[in-house]
């Protein structure tokens, strides 16, 4: 906006004192004061605004004026309710220093001045700033890193419109911006990214404080591997020009999520899971290891997943950061990590945190994640590619929509069953309990839960009895069914062994 852009604004109704050739300046920002000298507060490029209040005589408008036109403002204008008129000294002193000067109407507010010139500046801003993110986008799209990043263009945004923005994964880990959220609140924005059922969403703090939260890219198939833009304010009282730049800010986000995919991982990344996985030995893929920066020294995990629509590689990239080597493989995905910091049971419990994160952007689908004991060099790693696929399959056999297992859970019988094939497990599952399950549909009888309960309690009648809240002769009569139907004497190691195989299937 320029200075004579105030005489257009009709609503003002200013009038041009002095100062005709100086129009086309810029007017950065406006400032009231009353001050004698307020140079300090200036930064050039401002409309001031004063009421003349600092005036005792002549003189001092030649030192207010001097002050201001040190300072590098663009033009001042005043108002004449303290003194009735605006003083002649007061447009000499203008006319010497080549200061625009300009007369506010007494019943024209200053906050009218300054909300109407605000206005304009900041849509003017806005426009301005889209214009920049489109540049900056295009070089992103064309391939080119030029522009700071993410963290210099959010800043910008903030620094000239006041609009505190940042980009969140869906787990909740901040991508850029700040000052920095609280994990909470990264947290619950992130779930609601997930959990929302059209976006953008508006999460209101109890303090009465909103954030909207916008999809990086709008209609996309699968949440949990987007990002989103956060925006501390609500989307409902954004101005056209506002929703222009956030528009314009959302595209920029998509297209630097767009050249991370396109950077992330290595050329052999796939080559060296597929040989881990198949049983290699450390020599075969030593190249493979080490092109992928990796040393053969190293202490390593392996993470395989299991997840619909080949979302597994998209989440452990997510999940375990840009040092792990992750590539599909098969129906899901695997990863090779390196261990240093944090320790492995962290690590994994990390993982866990991190997946329960997700489940909501799951929907139906599950997502079943296996982690190996920490590999020590290459020769360790065939094993650990083995406790990493038995434990997704394990993961499998447990209830939940995302579930992980680490290897401190692989020495159970659980690790037998995950290798036996899915029809097996199927026929022997019909097989031992299949009379029992017919026998609960047709009587509307609880023999599985009465059985699933006696067994968790090693076969103590009283401790089952009082689990589920019946007479201990209730439990015996259902025991003795139970063994009629199945052909198995509960009383029996091997029989208890089969009946309980049977039920981890269910």
């Amino acid at each position: 906006m320029h200075l004579r852009n105030l005489l257009d604004l009709s609503e003002l109704r200013l009038t041009l004192l002095a100062g005709a050739d100086a129009l086309d300046r810029p007017i950065r920002w406006v400032v009231t004061t009353d001050m004698p000298d307020p140079s300090r507060y200036l930064a050039g490029e401002e409309l001031v605004l004063t009421g003349l209040v600092w005036r005792r005589s002549p003189a001092d408008s030649e030192t207010f004026v001097a002050a201001l036109a040190a300072a590098g403002v663009s033009g001042l204008a005043a108002g004449d309710a303290a003194l009735g008129s605006i003083p002649d000294d007061l447009v000499e002193a203008c006319r010497r220093h080549d200061i625009p000067l300009f007369e506010v109407p007494i019943d024209v507010a200053f906050a009218t001045v300054t909300e109407a010139v605000v206005r304009r500046v900041s849509a003017q801003r806005a426009g301005d700033l889209v214009t920049v993110l489109d540049r900056h986008r295009r070089l992103l799209a064309a391939g080119s890193e030029a522009g700071g990043g993410l963290n210099a263009v959010l800043d910008l945004v903030s620094r000239d419109l006041g609009l505190e923005t940042w980009v969140l994964s869906p787990t909740g880990r901040c991508v850029a911006g700040a000052p920095t959220l609280a994990p909470a609140l990264e947290l619950r924005l992130a779930r609601e990214f997930l959990h929302a059922g059209r976006l953008p969403a508006v999460v209101t703090l109890a303090r009465g404080q909103s954030y909207t939260v916008l999809p990086v890219t709008p209609g996309g198939r699968h949440r949990i591997t987007d990002w989103c833009v956060v925006a501390e304010s609500d989307a409902a009282g954004w101005s056209p020009e506002r929703r222009r730049l956030v528009d314009e800010l959302v595209a920029l986000v998509g297209a630097e999520r767009a050249q991370l995919g396109r950077r992330h991982g290595h050329p052999l990344a796939a080559e060296l899971i597929g040989l881990m996985l198949s049983g290699a030995e450390a020599p075969e893929f030593l190249p493979q290891l080490r092109a992928c920066g990796l040393s053969a020294d190293g202490t390593y995990l392996v993470v395989v997943a299991a997840a619909p629509d080949g979302l597994a590689t998209a989440v452990l990239e997510e999940v375990l950061g840009p040092d792990a080597v992750v590539a599909p493989a098969g129906p899901g995905a695997a990863a090779l990590v390196p261990v240093g910091d944090p320790p492995v049971a962290e690590l994994v419990e990390r993982i866990r945190t991190a997946l329960h994160a997700l489940e909501p952007g799951l929907g139906t689908g599950r997502l079943h994640v296996g982690v190996s004991g920490a590999a020590a060099g290459a020769r360790g790693l065939r094993g650990a590619s083995e406790e990493a696929r038995f434990g997704c399959q394990l993961a499998a056999l447990r209830p939940g929509r995302a579930v992980v297992v680490g290897d401190d859970e692989l020495s159970s019988h659980l690790l037998l069953l995950a290798g036996v094939p899915d029809d097996l497990r199927r026929t022997f599952r019909d097989r031992v309990l299949g009379p029992v399950a017919e026998y609960d549909r047709q009587h509307r009888s609880d023999l599985i839960p009465t059985l699933r309960a006696f067994l968790d309690c090693s076969g103590s009648w009283t401790k089952c009895a009082a689990a589920l809240h019946v007479h201990v002769n209730t439990l015996r009569y259902r025991i003795e069914r139970i063994e009629q139907l199945t052909g198995r004497d509960l009383g029996s190691l091997p029989d208890r062994v089969d009946l309980f195989l049977a039920l981890q299937r269910r």
